[in-house]
């Protein structure tokens, strides 16, 4: 029998990180490469080395282009990796914009942090550089979905679409006769632009996301809480502002509120500005993959006519100036950074304005503290009393609930032998792992970071 051993370097025990080493007789296989984010003891462990020798690594596979699933790769390639990255295609143009994007951010604080002495190390450096990302993106290799790719004379893999966001796919190993899944971040049954998740029908053993593992998102009319909250707070003369993802929930929030002006839901001259030259390029790339969405290409060029899209930092204290109503959405998703804050600063503390949060805030981020009512915000080194409605709209969210996390493991024709629950914070990670054993009695392990495991 031959040993195949499972170790999470990442995306064990948290939603951040993801990185999940499939050591094999022929190969060593590298899930998701990502980064680090959240808190400081989070961001921290980027610096840390690997348990592993990353010279022995000779492959990645990348379910999809969140910067928790490959923002590390730059990193990797500038210690030595040198083998193939394997990812769909739309995949491949949105982790160029993104780890361009990340590794811009960190010249500029190492930059920031120098100049204004607060780093302990002298000098700061960058965990890499653009020149570093740039360099990774020889390794991408593109692959189809449901394409059979034979990676050794025991090993092949394929990759099946799972919603989330544009090329976000599920990965099928099949490794000396065994059938393991890495699910990737599994998307929506309902998503208002992306199809449902597609999924495989065997496997020995699943690993599995689990984000939202203990929680049922809000199956009430997301039309309608949008169109309350938006018409609420115009009708008070206060702004709208939507701290969003640059990749997939920001296209999906245009469409859906292009639908409600449509239906004069809202009223049809309502501003509407997209402030996030990330969120920009990436509506750019998911129009030019129109045929990975529901929507058809048409239709997005029509809907972007209607969005004041704003590129230029300059414009954002103009548009911040401006005390016409309008609905804002900007970066960051979890309001760690970006001009999101430009905006509450001078916003959340007045209660004519709402602050809609629509996707997974991680601990010790601002969009949780805004979601655990926290009375104030740090904001650029000073507090800001938060008097703002703050609204969370789970039916928003890019990531299946526990229902349909249960559901997608209940499409297996026969039963996996184990699962292995990795992505998502303690409390999710339990709860899932408590409603699959009972529900489907299948053998449940929560994934302990660097703990090897015999698949």
């Amino acid at each position: 029998m031959e040993t195949i051993t499972l170790k999470s370097l990442g995306g064990a025990g948290t939603v951040t990180g993801s990185k999940h080493y499939l050591k094999t007789p022929e190969l060593n296989i590298l899930i998701d490469c990502g980064l680090f984010q959240g808190i400081k003891a989070l961001r921290e462990q980027n610096w840390e080395p690997l348990n592993i020798n990353i010279k022995e690594i000779d492959l990645i596979i990348l379910t999809h282009a969140h910067l928790d699933h490959c923002g590390y790769i730059p990193f990797l390639v500038k210690s030595g990796f040198k083998g193939k990255i394997y990812m769909t295609e739309p995949t491949r143009e949105l982790a160029k914009l993104i780890l361009l994007d990340s590794a811009k951010l960190q010249e500029e604080d190492t930059e920031k942090a120098n100049y204004h002495h607060y780093t302990k190390h002298h000098p700061a450096k960058p965990l890499y550089t653009i020149n570093d990302a740039e360099r990774a993106f020889k390794y991408f290799y593109i692959i189809n979905e449901n394409t059979n790719i034979q990676l050794s004379e025991h090993i092949q893999f394929r990759f099946k679409p799972c919603g989330h966001i544009i090329g976000a796919c599920s990965i099928e190993i099949v490794c000396f006769g065994k059938t393991i899944i890495f699910s990737g971040d599994i998307g929506r049954n309902k998503s208002a632009i992306l199809p449902p998740p597609d999924f495989f029908t065997t496997a020995d053993i699943i690993v599995m996301e689990s984000t939202y593992g203990n929680r049922l998102h809000d199956n009430s009319n997301l039309y309608d809480k949008l169109t309350y909250w938006i018409n609420s707070t115009i009708k008070n003369h206060g702004n709208i502002i939507i701290p969003s993802f640059a990749v997939g929930r920001t296209q999906e929030l245009i469409y859906i509120l292009y639908q409600l002006k449509e239906q004069n839901k809202i009223p049809r001259n309502l501003p509407i500005v997209i402030d996030s030259p990330m969120a920009a390029l990436a509506t750019d790339i998911m129009i030019d993959f129109a045929e990975y969405t529901t929507v058809k290409k048409e239709k997005w060029l029509e809907i972007i006519q209607q969005i004041d899209i704003n590129r230029e930092y300059s414009r954002t204290e103009e548009i911040v100036r401006n005390k016409k109503s309008k609905i804002i959405i900007a970066g960051s998703g979890m309001v760690t950074g970006g001009r999101v804050l430009e905006y509450l600063k001078h916003d959340v503390g007045n209660n004519k304005n709402t602050v809609l949060i629509v996707g997974f805030q991680a601990e010790g981020t601002r969009g949780r503290a805004l979601l655990n009512d926290s009375h104030e915000l740090k904001i650029h080194g000073k507090y800001y009393p938060v008097k703002a409605n703050v609204v969370e709209l789970t039916g928003l969210s890019a990531h299946a609930d526990q229902t349909e996390l249960i559901d997608w493991i209940r499409k297996y024709e026969i039963p996996p032998q184990k699962i292995m629950l990795v992505h998502g914070e303690p409390s999710a990670l339990e709860a899932l792992r408590v409603k699959i054993q009972t529900e489907l009695q299948i053998s449940v392990k929560i994934l302990v970071k660097d703990e090897e495991v015999i698949c």
